[in-house]
């Protein structure tokens, strides 16, 4: 008897063994065939397949922001910490790409970081224009547009900005633009082309909303400067939102950045 009570004894718990691996066997083999062929394979290369796209996602968006002459990107950066606390701007992307380091007029041949010549400072309404250099620094500046686009963020949610001298390049890359963007901020810039331009302006260029802040104090680019920007858009049937602050100069304040936040805000789109 105490032979067969050890067998006994001995099968009980292998039984219960094979009877729960027999379960979790039968449970995966559900699993995996409620799993459409993307998910399984992912999981069988051990990566999470991807989320669906929630309400916040779909409103994607890109502020792209230039600097002025002699700047660069990474210095920028700690602009995009104003809007940190904005629910609007949590998933949006921000980049600050840096100017090449070439020869500017302007400063005695000086070399340094420049996205195309500038002539004399301060700049005027009549300054001479580098329209071809101008039109080079818009071709990268569509390169990085082009390349955001290509992997999913709508042109209508891609906002340029730029001060200064970025401000320029600002409006030459929203004007240049086969489509229609989300807007175009300039904050204390001009207008760097003749109006040759615009004839190669296009209907949906057009549509692109462009917002302008200067300051009436400003005596590296002068006020004058900027307020030729409205008539000469206008030329091309283009509105332009243009903000006059008094007494500033030629700089931002948290009260320009406050009206970007605020302008961004009504022109982000959702998708659908």
């Amino acid at each position: 008897m105490r032979g067969v009570g050890a067998r006994l004894y001995i099968l009980k718990p292998l039984s219960w063994v094979a009877f729960i691996l027999t379960s979790v066997l039968a449970l995966l083999f559900l699993f995996f065939q409620n799993q459409s062929p993307h998910q399984s394979s992912l999981l069988s290369l051990g990566l999470q397949p991807p989320l669906m796209a929630t309400s916040h996602s779909r409103r994607l968006g890109l502020v792209l922001w230039l600097h002025g002459l002699g700047d660069n990107g990474p210095a920028n950066v700690p602009i995009k910490s104003f809007f940190s606390s904005i629910p609007e701007f949590s998933h949006t992307k921000w980049l600050f790409p840096s100017a090449p380091s070439v020869p500017v007029s302007c400063n005695y041949g000086a070399v340094m970081p420049s996205w195309f010549d500038i002539y004399e400072i301060p700049v005027t309404a009549e300054s001479p224009k580098d329209e071809e250099g101008v039109v080079r620094a818009v071709r990268n500046v569509h390169a990085l547009i082009d390349k955001e686009v290509s992997v999913g963020i709508s042109p209508d949610n891609i906002f340029v900005c730029g001060f200064s001298q970025g401000g320029a390049l600002t409006l030459a890359s929203v004007l240049l633009y086969p489509k229609t963007l989300g807007g175009g901020t300039v904050f204390s810039g001009w207008v760097p082309f003749n109006s040759s331009i615009l004839e190669k302006i296009s209907p949906e260029a057009k549509r692109t909303p462009i917002l302008w802040s200067h300051g009436m104090a400003d005596k590296t680019v002068l006020f004058e400067a900027g307020q030729a920007a409205p008539p000469f858009l206008e030329q091309a049937g283009i509105s332009c939102e243009f903000k006059a602050y008094p007494d500033l100069g030629h700089s931002i304040t948290a009260e320009e950045l406050s009206s970007l936040g605020s302008w961004i805000k009504s022109h982000l789109q959702s998708s659908s």
